[in-house]
């Protein structure tokens, strides 16, 4: 980890100010120039390192750039311009969980769309077909409609179906067999 000197509130005796001369203060911090051959040499690796963390290339970038305007901004701090990569891959990291904690957010307060709504053609056709439908289920035989009903509206299992109605496996699977038979011929007539 980099280590970023603290902004001192007062300059101790024998350090010269940073405004007598320009080559003293850069002598302090990582140069201009070393962070742009940094940018040079490392741009293509830390766009990588992003998009090992976002899914998508604009916000890659964004986050490299950005991590490299902060960096320059604070170029004064970073005692030691070797440590300026390391400084600029947890620059990059960080910004990247800011990103995605942004996103998180923005999902979490995106208003839930309205469920799509059928025409009134739509749902008088349906009606009539769920009424063709049950009228066609009362014409089954008793044992039909109720294996029918508990394997596909109940939602339970051949073996479910046979312990509730105390019949055989084999019942079961030849009433369900019929009975869909029946409703299928039911259905047609009524087309």
């Amino acid at each position: 980890m980099p280590v970023i000197a603290p902004m001192p509130a007062a300059r101790p005796a024998g350090i010269p100010d940073r405004r007598e001369g320009a080559d003293d203060a850069m002598a302090a911090g990582t140069t201009v120039d070393h962070l742009t051959e940094t940018y040079r040499q490392h741009y293509r690796s830390l766009l990588g390192l992003a998009a090992l963390l976002l899914d998508d290339t604009a916000s890659c970038e964004d986050v490299v750039q950005e991590a490299f305007i902060r960096v320059h901004s604070a170029r004064n701090r970073v005692r030691e311009p070797e440590k300026t990569l390391a400084y600029l891959r947890q620059t990059v990291v960080n910004l990247s969980r800011s990103a995605l904690r942004r996103r998180i957010l923005g999902l979490k307060l995106l208003s839930k769309p309205m469920p799509d709504m059928a025409s009134a053609e739509e749902g008088a056709y349906d009606l009539l077909e769920r009424d063709a439908l049950i009228k066609a289920m009362r014409g089954l035989q008793r044992r039909q409609r109720e294996v029918l009903v508990l394997r596909y509206f109940a939602d339970m299992t051949e073996a479910q179906v046979s312990e509730t109605l105390g019949i055989s496996l084999g019942s079961v699977k030849a009433y369900g067999s019929r009975g869909i038979a029946a409703l299928r011929v039911a259905m047609e007539a009524t087309a």
